[in-house]
């Protein structure tokens, strides 16, 4: 747990001087989701590219 404490407080002292609440609020959530995406991915529940591919090509045109 100290770890985490102090990748946090890492993180904070990396973020510039005016930096508010809610900017500390919006990197620490965001970090804490790539964690989480990684962590699927090291688990082998990533989704394959192409299949992204097959599930956006509506959206996608190239």
């Amino acid at each position: 747990m100290a770890a985490i404490k102090q990748q946090v407080i890492h993180m904070i002292e990396s973020l510039p001087d005016e930096v508010t609440v809610d900017d500390i609020m919006a990197e620490l959530y965001f970090r804490l989701q790539v964690d989480a995406g990684l962590k699927e991915l090291d688990e082998g529940k990533g989704i394959p590219h192409e299949e992204i591919e097959k599930r956006m090509s509506k959206w996608l045109t190239t």
